[in-house]
């Protein structure tokens, strides 16, 4: 029998499709460079002056939307779950639909005109609800994107046929961070959004291409046929209990839904840097087919993964059964089926492709919590005013302590929860308190300070869904039951608080959808 490495250096990836790479790349710091000239004022950096039409805002949007951490941890779900994981993409398409469709929350907030949430905090709770979610923002947020470099870094290791054991993951994560930096660095929203756009057009090509000959290689009925004998009805209804739940079903419709498109501020920054509020709407009902898409397809690489594997004896060793006493994760089940099937040439494009997705997940993510930082808990706390050019260099300075970070924490991070899972939870810590601190601030009136203050702490109650938490606290709740309860708390402690604390002058507005 071959060895775990042998059987993980077969690879379709040559020289050629290195190029490839290569070309690819080298775009990309030309975009860096052009979008440095735009740069003027804190707004072109940050919203890009505002400028976005509709066409490009909905490219932006599904370029970072469908990140390569997305495509890793989406096709997990779909090796573990099976077709029972297409409930989480029809979630979230109904309702980003819905929120297109009425304009709940994105509408009114676009129309404040403000470049980030907590700068909405402030309008309507005041500067110490600002600061406050700022720092609550950026604790959930940053531990949230604390895995994707580790995991896109995973995706090239796996798909160029390298060992997982030795010091090739961290020099690809090394290498891939310091290309996110200079470039977001160099252009920040400008270099986001051309950035996201040629991976839009990239993509859409990659993933028309490997759903087609994925389905062609492995025939349907097989796919179908193999997901049903291994996972039994558990691989096709989501209600079951296993892998999700009617429980893991409600959990999907607040974060795969509403937090995806309407609260996580990565999506809500490209509704920010909308040239018309009223443009708002279209762009997110026609994002709707992206964040099915984002989901969709992914699973389905994920399932064929899985069936892959399965009909083949010997590599189906390297997931299901130890192989000289180790056993692979199954994140690398994705790449290294890629990497075996997909022929020759377009294999390079299809990897460019997921660099490009990687990038243009990072240089969002970065770009949002260090303008978060210096807009919502730097500049507030400082006496004297910011000018533009020491704001667009403090940015710069935290985009490259936050790269680090995401080094750091993707070397030494070993839960056992899923990817997703573990994203859901860090992002709880800021999205269990902002749901009902930003619902209540738009549509409720009587939302006070205290009461917004109370709301955005319980929310940070979601960190004991992370297993190492868990482990340290001797607990042993589900994420996703942690997750729920939070989210309750946080909406009870907002409303109390409101009521039993209320603003002596209500700073609050009722909004229709």
């Amino acid at each position: 029998m071959n060895s775990l490495n042998d059987l993980i250096l077969e690879t379709n990836f040559t020289t050629y499709d290195f190029f490839i790479v290569i070309f690819y790349l080298a775009v990309t710091l030309v975009v860096g460079i052009y979008a440095k000239n735009k740069i003027k004022i804190i707004d072109d950096f940050i919203v890009a002056g505002r400028k976005i039409g509709t066409g490009l805002g909905i490219a932006s949007m599904a370029g970072t939307e469908m990140g390569l951490i997305t495509i890793m941890y989406s096709a997990q779900k779909g090796f573990v779950g099976g077709f029972a994981a297409f409930h989480i993409a029809l979630i979230a398409f109904f309702v980003t639909l819905f929120v297109g469709i009425s304009g709940f929350i994105i509408y009114p907030l676009r129309k404040t005109n403000v470049m980030t949430i907590p700068e909405y905090y402030e309008i309507r709770y005041g500067k110490n609800v600002r600061i406050l979610g700022a720092i609550i923002l950026s604790i959930g947020g940053i531990l949230n994107m604390g895995l994707f470099l580790k995991v896109g870094s995973m995706f090239i290791l796996g798909i160029l046929g390298f060992s997982p054991s030795g010091l090739m993951l961290p020099i690809i994560m090394t290498t891939l961070l310091v290309l996110a930096l200079i470039y977001t660095i160099l252009g920040g929203m400008f270099s986001v959004i051309i950035t996201d756009y040629i991976q839009f057009v990239l993509m859409s090509f990659v993933i028309l291409f490997t759903t087609y000959f994925s389905i062609q290689y492995l025939g349907w009925q097989n796919i179908w046929d193999t997901v049903y004998i291994e996972m039994g009805e558990g691989g096709f209804n989501p209600f079951l209990d296993g892998e999700f739940g009617i429980e893991y079903f409600f959990w999907m419709i607040i974060t795969a839904g509403l937090v995806s498109c309407a609260i996580w501020p990565t999506a809500i920054a490209r509704a920010l840097a909308m040239e018309k509020a009223e443009d708002v709407k279209t762009q997110y009902k026609w994002s709707s087919i992206t964040f099915l898409i984002r989901f969709l397809i992914p699973y389905f690489w994920g399932i064929c993964a899985f069936v892959y594997f399965n009909n083949n004896i010997e590599l189906g060793n390297l997931f299901f059964k130890e192989v000289n006493g180790e056993k692979l994760n199954n994140l690398y089940a994705l790449p290294i089926y890629l990497s075996k099937v997909i022929p020759v040439g377009f294999i390079g494009l299809l990897t460019a492709g997921m660099i490009a997705a990687f990038m243009s997940t990072h240089d969002s993510y970065l770009l949002c919590w260090s303008s978060v930082i210096t807009q919502d808990i730097i500049s507030p706390l400082r006496k004297k005013e910011l000018s533009d050019f020491n704001r667009i260099k403090i940015v710069r300075i935290i985009i490259v302590i936050i790269g680090l970070y995401v080094l750091y924490w993707g070397l030494i991070y070993n839960g056992s929860e899923d990817v997703w899972d573990y994203m859901a939870i860090t992002g709880a810590i800021y999205f269990s308190g902002a749901i009902s601190v930003l619902i209540g601030g738009l549509y409720w009136s009587k939302a006070s300070q205290k009461g917004a203050i109370l709301s955005l702490l319980g929310g940070m109650f979601a960190i004991f869904g992370l297993g190492p938490v868990q482990d340290a606290f001797n607990i042993s709740i589900s994420g996703t039951r942690i997750g729920l309860l939070t989210i309750i708390l946080s909406m009870v402690l907002l409303v109390l608080g409101s009521l039993l604390f209320p603003d002596e002058n209500s700073k609050g507005t009722k909004n229709e959808f």
